[in-house]
């Protein structure tokens, strides 16, 4: 991957190693997020400043943000369930309803458990007017049950892009047209939670939860956010007007270096990409093209 860092590039990395405010200690989980499912399989760390959702035979959990947003920059750090996680989906995504409408849009990160020794599964998806099915599946190159590392989401008018600890692993453009597949329009709340999804998840539903691993924990720290938060009727802050980073032609596109760790990421990782699927497809998706 490359060794040195663009300007853009180092904009996210240090947006990547920062707290939403500037003193990451002063962050308040109860002023930024509710919590959602069971509150008593909520945990925090006596600081207040790491954050465990708990999973188990009965009852999920997870947490949505109070506000709403778009466009931006959204970064969270999380550890994964380790050990026989095979059912378990630990998910960081963001939505613009809160009960998962039929017309919703939404951007996900999925993080598909597995058996004991076998490697997790990224997998992304994206919704645009409740319709999904553009998925893409990633190896990753690293534990992620054995350290915190770093997801965000970059939103803007000509791209939404899925990183990884700074390195992009998709990138999801729009035409610049009136179109139905870029999510542009709704603004959404961002969203955590770890469920058991057996039926799917793992070997496409071959393994089942080993509930006898349970209570099953993933853990959250330093939510970073810049972007445009939604204020009713419509913010200044969603016009394309270059004020903001996220906003400006460096961020339009991937840098060089963005690219080459990019390309690298699509030779060696990727397992599945519906725009090659093609039994699936027969007529690949209008922004497949792109």
């Amino acid at each position: 991957m490359a060794s040195w860092l663009s300007p853009f590039a180092l904009v996210l990395c240090l947006l990547s190693s920062m707290a939403s405010f500037s003193d990451s200690k002063a962050f308040s989980f109860d002023d930024n997020f509710v919590i959602t499912g069971a509150k008593d399989n909520f945990k925090a760390s006596p600081d207040g400043q790491v954050w465990y959702l708990y999973l188990d035979q009965r009852k999920g959990c997870g947490f949505q943000t109070k506000q709403r947003y778009r466009f931006g920059w959204f970064s969270m750090k999380l550890k994964l369930v380790g050990g026989d996680s095979a059912g378990v989906v630990t998910a960081y995504y963001m939505c613009s309803d809160l009960d998962a409408g039929l017309q919703r849009d939404e951007l996900d990160f999925e993080f598909l458990g597995n058996r004991s020794g076998e490697p997790y599964t990224v997998q992304t998806n994206l919704y645009v007017g409740g319709v999904g099915g553009r998925e893409m599946r990633h190896m990753l190159w690293f534990d992620p049950t054995a350290d915190f590392h770093t997801y965000s989401i970059l939103w803007n008018y000509h791209h939404i892009v899925f990183f990884v600890d700074r390195v992009a692993i998709r990138v999801y453009k729009n035409n610049g047209k009136l179109n139905s597949f870029f999510p542009n329009e709704k603004p959404m709340y961002i969203f955590s939670s770890i469920w058991n999804a057996d039926d799917w998840a793992t070997r496409g539903g071959l393994e089942k939860t080993n509930w006898k691993n349970s209570p099953f924990v993933s853990s959250y720290k330093d939510f970073s956010i810049d972007a445009c938060q939604w204020e009713d009727p419509y913010p200044a802050c969603v016009s394309t007007t270059t004020e903001h980073w996220w906003d400006q032609y460096e961020a339009w596109s991937l840098d060089d270096n963005q690219l080459e760790d990019f390309t690298w990421v699509g030779r060696n990782l990727v397992i599945y990409d519906y725009c090659k699927d093609a039994e699936r497809y027969p007529k690949l998706p209008e922004e497949c093209n792109l």
